[in-house]
């Protein structure tokens, strides 16, 4: 039994808005992909800067269609990092690809530009950047990088929802995008929440026709057009498509959940600044790095270890004194999926994946010693000191 004051490691922000939305979808009558999921698509390109938003049923869902626009097919290498929640990984493996990892920074736990560029081979269609937990990562370098073998950009925004990058001089929202693509997820712990879907934004407009034909099985003619023609219509598939679609219901959830962004994000960045000040004095207690060209919206906080810190044995006294934690973001190449070396490789070298990577040290420690602690919206004060509290209680030695 949990205690009463139990800190949770995040807490979806949802209201009465959400409860009335989504009765409005159920009561119209039209509970699947209609009318909500175009207003919201319009809403959301709005919001981020987009030209196109089409909305698909998870942040997975839209990292393959967005790899399978961008031309990636089998035999072909995605560069990208083990560092991430598998779903990365996977949707290259998806089309057929082998991802190709690379090393992160341990600052912003972010792709590091400069193992891109030694991972290009002949056989590499794409990088697959991610936006490690809202951080935006650095841009501008890989547009640079990608511009000469001419590869296509594709980033996994899926914890970015609201974060901000400095282009041009000017403060401009993740997911406009600043590459090909931008993908991001609604799931329960990202800040805008619909239960589960995503969103894909491009600038595109034959790229976005392609999400908005294959999410739904590649039919000629949306739901919305055959149901409202005052004529029989009938469609046809021809293209191989998906059911990648997201409901009604859900839609008009997102919608109201995307009026909350603004004031949530800033929220979270007082609650970021207010965890630098009382985290300070942890002996050996690295905390993360926000570049001054990116605005985090901070959906997680993760710290790093003291170097003589055990990670679980951390994990458990804070749950013992009633706060919740998460170990810090996995390594896919780590994972029995990819225990097989011919489905990935690293920068330099093929690596045997029941041992250390030398090449992706610097991932393998951020899983090891990195540590999520709570943070979300109307978290308190007295929430943040007893975190800081009983984090400075786990890093001490017993």
């Amino acid at each position: 039994m949990l205690p009463k004051d139990f800190v949770p490691v995040a807490r979806p922000l949802l209201g009465q808005e959400e409860v009335s939305a989504a009765q409005r979808a159920i009561l119209s009558g039209w509970i699947t992909q209609g009318p909500e999921v175009a207003a919201f698509e319009r809403e959301f390109a709005g919001f981020v800067g987009a030209a196109h938003a089409c909305a698909v049923s998870s942040g997975t869902t839209a990292l393959h269609l967005a790899l399978l626009a961008v031309g990636v097919r089998p035999g072909d290498e995605v560069i990208t990092v083990s560092h991430s929640y598998i779903a990365t990984a996977n949707s290259i493996r998806y089309c057929g690809a082998r991802p190709v990892f690379v090393d992160i920074e341990p600052g912003t736990f972010n792709i590091d530009p400069i193992q891109i560029e030694r991972a290009i081979s002949k056989q590499t269609r794409a990088i697959l950047c991610v936006h490690q937990l809202g951080m935006p990562c650095d841009l501008d370098a890989i547009v640079n990088i990608a511009r000469g073998p001419k590869l296509a950009i594709v980033e996994d925004a899926a914890c970015a929802i609201g974060s901000e990058i400095l282009w041009g001089g000017n403060w401009e929202r993740i997911g406009k995008p600043h590459g090909d693509i931008a993908c991001f997820s609604f799931h329960p712990r990202k800040l805008l929440t619909t239960g589960d879907g995503g969103m894909l934004t491009t600038a595109d407009a034959e790229i976005d026709r392609k999400f908005r034909l294959w999410r739904h099985h590649g039919m000629s003619v949306p739901d919305t057009v055959r149901h409202t023609s005052p004529n029989v219509v009938f469609e046809q598939y021809p293209e191989l498509g998906f059911n990648y679609r997201l409901t009604d219901i859900q839609a008009a959830i997102g919608r109201e959940q995307l009026k909350r962004i603004p004031e949530a994000v800033s929220h979270r960045r007082r609650l970021a600044a207010r965890y630098r000040e009382v985290l300070a004095n942890i002996p050996g207690l690295a905390l993360p790095n926000e570049p001054e060209w990116a605005h985090t919206n901070w959906q997680s906080y993760c710290v790093r270890l003291p170097e003589n810190t055990n990670q679980r044995e951390a994990m458990q006294r804070m749950l013992d004194q009633g706060v919740a934690t998460r170990r810090g973001v996995m390594c896919a190449h780590r994972e029995g999926a990819y225990a097989d070396p011919s489905t990935w490789r690293c920068a330099r070298a093929e690596c045997s994946p029941a041992a250390d990577c030398p090449t992706l040290r610097e991932s393998e420690r951020a899983q090891d010693f990195g540590l999520i602690l709570p943070l979300f919206s109307g978290m308190t004060n007295e929430e943040q000191e007893r975190v800081a509290s009983a984090l400075g209680d786990a890093c001490r030695p017993k």
